[in-house]
């Protein structure tokens, strides 16, 4: 993953402000706020491992359950032309709208 991290399940970005002088990112792909930064590569990894933890942490004491970064599902908004496209594809070929997709990413991403 280019400019990202990942730890127990979660990725964090990787930026760097010229003008401070330090590094920072924030856990990608959850609702919640967590962010971290440092001034050298190596601070940072652990800047990120110790927001990751202290994000389980919190939400133990909290008693809630952490976000996951990837659910499995998500809305794609892909216009009425190819939709249509694509679920008359499906039924054609025997198969779900949802395993159109899902071997079509697959193909793109592996």
């Amino acid at each position: 993953m280019k400019d990202m991290m990942e730890y127990k399940g979660y990725v964090g970005s990787v930026h760097y402000s010229a003008e401070d002088h330090v590094f920072y990112g924030r856990l990608e792909y959850i609702r919640a706020l967590v962010n971290y930064e440092a001034t050298s590569v190596s601070e940072l990894e652990a800047s990120f491992k110790e927001a990751v933890d202290d994000y389980l942490e919190f939400c133990k004491r909290q008693a809630k359950t952490p976000e996951k970064p990837f659910k499995g599902s998500f809305n794609v908004r892909i216009g009425t032309q190819l939709h249509r496209r694509a679920a008359i594809y499906a039924a054609e070929h025997g198969r779900s709208l949802n395993q159109v997709v899902e071997d079509a990413l697959k193909q793109l991403v592996e």
